[in-house]
């Protein structure tokens, strides 16, 4: 499945509130994840498995929603995206729960992320 979008997230400061308007909307369902910040799996009717995280920045970056794409080595795929004209915005390698991750923007702008679960 590398190379191929497998998770989107939604990042915000009111988990409780996004909880509330996309459950509403879209029918989700959440469930605390237990690593080490708060992060909460979302998912879907139908849907076997979470397809997704809701994740609270506590204030500390800007909200957004933005789709991941599964990579075989993040390091490797950062270093393709700068060659090809786009910028490492944040590196995490091992976030202490066995995934290396990335943001990424674009030659455009646009803001996505990658990883890999070790």
């Amino acid at each position: 499945m590398d190379n191929t979008v497998t998770w989107f997230e939604v990042a915000t400061d009111d988990p409780e509130g996004a909880q509330e308007f996309y459950g509403g909307l879209f029918g989700w369902t959440f469930a605390r994840d237990e690593g080490p910040i708060d992060y909460r799996l979302i998912g879907y009717p139908g849907g076997e498995q979470p397809a997704g995280g809701l994740y609270n920045t506590k204030g500390e970056f800007p909200n957004h929603a933005i789709f991941h794409v599964q990579v075989a080595d993040v390091e490797d795929a950062c270093a393709k995206s700068e060659a090809l004209g786009g910028k490492v915005i944040m590196k995490v390698i091992d976030d202490g729960a066995g995934t290396d991750f990335a943001y990424l923007r674009d030659t455009s702008g646009s803001v996505f992320g990658i990883f890999h679960r070790r």
